[in-house]
């Protein structure tokens, strides 16, 4: 697993309003490589796009169906077990955008 890859999970967390969904892992890369940690940080995908500053647009080329955002404001502890399909992975500079739209959503300083 690393930071940065598209996942699909069955997982229906009451949050995603019980549906099964797309999340990206955005753990740094020694959590997300580490067998002795179960659970990684991620940034759940929806279909519809708002424009904020706190999203990544995202569609097929990273393995979504459609174009989608990335919401970093909701951010999400998910066991790794429950990300069971990996669909694709974030470019340089989609991961570029994605530490901007976390660094925005968590207020850190720039």
């Amino acid at each position: 697993m690393n930071r940065g890859e598209v996942f699909r999970s069955q997982h229906a967390p009451a949050e995603r309003g019980n549906k099964p969904g797309y999340y990206v892992v955005v753990s740094r890369q020694f959590i997300a490589d580490s067998d002795d940690v179960s659970t990684v940080i991620c940034a759940p995908v929806y279909g519809e796009v708002l424009g904020i500053s706190t999203e990544v647009v995202v569609g097929s080329a990273e393995g979504v169906p459609r174009r989608s955002a990335v919401r970093c404001d909701f951010l999400m502890l998910m066991f790794k077990h429950k990300l069971s399909t990996h669909v694709g992975t974030l470019t340089a500079q989609k991961i570029g955008e994605l530490d901007q739209a976390l660094a925005t959503a968590l207020d850190l300083p720039g």
